[in-house]
């Protein structure tokens, strides 16, 4: 295994620990957005480039977009977020 092999969370963990996905204008470049990420402690865990969430998702829309949107990520959650 490389050292630079991205491990995620298992999804039960990762739906404990996140408690809120919400899409928000990168800070660093305001044309684009950006999933962020929130733990149930309100901090910031991680985050995830909008379009290419919503290119790999194709979400449907309405409710059960934001369901694939959310599995998507939840799936994908990087375990080290554990270390910050």
């Amino acid at each position: 295994m490389s050292s630079e092999e991205i491990r995620f969370l298992p999804y039960e963990q990762a739906a404990a620990l996140v408690g809120a996905i919400q899409e928000e204008e990168d800070v660093e470049d305001p044309d684009r957005r950006v999933f962020m990420v929130y733990g149930k402690d309100d901090r910031e865990l991680c985050w995830f480039d909008f379009e290419e969430v919503v290119s790999e998702v194709n979400p449907v829309k309405g409710d059960k977009g934001r369901e694939q949107v959310t599995e998507y990520i939840l799936r994908r959650i990087p375990d080290w977020v554990l270390e910050q």
